[in-house]
């Protein structure tokens, strides 16, 4: 059997949706935003509580404003302006509201 090796940031994604998952209905990891033939980026969690929509970014080291700037463009692309978002420090364990 073949076991596959995560990357840091995989494993922190990992981390942070099974710190999460009990405060959802439901959590995707990993979700790929295409727009027709391009691709806009990626959640990397998107977590569902009734109708509201929260979105994770996380990264390996601190690193807010790039994670700001994608939640940001996201959203506005997503047309989730009312949803919140978070950020979370992989290597620090923490997780901020941005």
């Amino acid at each position: 059997m073949e076991t596959i090796k995560l990357s840091k940031h995989d494993r922190y994604v990992l981390e942070l949706s099974n710190k999460i998952k009990d405060k959802y209905d439901s959590i995707s990891v990993n979700v790929p935003i295409k727009l027709s033939k391009r691709s806009f980026g990626e959640i990397d969690i998107m977590a569902k509580k009734g109708s509201r929509f929260d979105l994770y970014e996380v990264k390996c080291s601190y690193r807010i404003l790039k994670a700001k700037k994608q939640l940001s463009r996201l959203k506005r692309y997503l047309k989730l302006e009312n949803s919140r978002s978070y950020f979370y420090c992989g290597s620090s364990n923490v997780l901020v509201t941005v």
